[in-house]
């Protein structure tokens, strides 16, 4: 059975409501009065039911009129936007642009940039995932995501471009007052054999996991993120080393202390990464702005790479 309830019916009905007769509606949809009136009555008689009171002077709806205009409403609401956005991926820009931020990084220079792209193309939908390690590759070789940034080592395999970032330093950290800051450094690894060490579980799905930064403890604590590493030690339920830029304020507020071990973590080069065969428009706005930026290690932040030429000790 096809509906009555045709998108043009329901422009009508909508621009009657609004402009609050027949005559005006008419004009608006650029139409003959009689023309409205008979898609009106038209519509009535196939729904079986009154849309308009007509004892009265002006036109008002009944009780169900106004139910089909305020459901209605609501169709043509995603109608329109379902035509924007079927022009929208006509024209090469995404429907959905799905970005994985990898654990070692915060989201802090992601929300700048999707503020940006807002301004340009805020039609498309933008979803933020958390990764940690292999899981960002994962993310990415799986199709559950289009654009990694902060992903770790080289890619699992081919097909995907890189642009790297630099590179993440990292602090061997305990909690304010833990026995090993009484300890004289640089300490051997046998020095923490006594301690828990906690570990940020890999993500990964389908790929191999990896593993990074583990120390010889005597246990572990496995958490999920970066961010409950970085709690747990500074409770100082156990130790470990966290990226540098993730711990500025715990280490300036004394509640986390840098010791130093006769072995320490050498810093890791990170990426932003995609699949070569992706041609979106939205994904290339993206690439090009992180190609313009760097990763600096005491901030956290990407940069310019004008600005992280500045700061480099090297400049001539």
């Amino acid at each position: 059975m096809i509906s009555p309830l045709t998108l043009d019916a329901l422009r009508t009905l909508d621009a009657i409501d609004r402009r609050r007769s027949f005559a005006a509606a008419a004009d608006e949809l650029f139409r003959v009065p009689s023309a409205v009136s008979y898609t009106i009555n038209k519509l009535e008689e196939e729904l079986g039911v009154a849309l308009f009171d007509r004892s009265r002077r002006k036109a008002e709806l009944t009780a169900t009129g106004r139910l089909v205009l305020e459901q209605g409403r609501q169709i043509l609401k995603a109608t329109d936007e379902l035509t924007a956005l079927a022009r929208q991926a006509a024209d090469g820009w995404e429907v959905e642009l799905r970005i994985c931020v990898d654990s070692i990084l915060t989201c802090d220079s992601a929300y700048d940039l999707i503020e940006a792209f807002q301004q340009l193309q805020p039609k498309t939908e933008i979803r933020l995932i958390e990764e940690v390690l292999g899981g960002s590759w994962d993310a990415l070789n799986d199709n559950r995501c289009d654009l990694v940034i902060g992903a770790e080592g080289p890619p699992p395999a081919q097909g995907f471009a890189l642009h790297s970032l630099g590179e993440v330093v990292f602090e061997f950290a305990v909690a304010a007052g833990h026995p090993l800051t009484k300890l004289p450094t640089p300490l051997p690894a046998n020095a923490i054999q006594n301690y828990p060490t906690v570990i940020v579980a890999d993500s990964s799905r389908h790929l191999p996991v990896r593993s990074a930064g583990l120390l010889d403890g005597r246990s572990r604590i496995i958490v999920p993120t970066i961010e409950h590493k970085i709690e747990v030690q500074t409770k100082g339920l156990g130790v470990g080393y966290l990226p540098r830029h993730r711990i500025s304020r715990e280490l300036a507020e004394g509640r986390l202390e840098r010791v130093a071990l006769d072995v320490p973590r050498r810093p890791i080069e990170i990426s932003a990464a995609w699949a070569r065969g992706n041609r979106g428009k939205g994904l290339k706005w993206f690439v090009d702005q992180l190609r313009s930026m760097s990763f600096d290690s005491d901030s956290g932040l990407l940069i310019p790479k004008a600005n992280a030429a500045e700061k480099s000790p090297h400049k001539a």
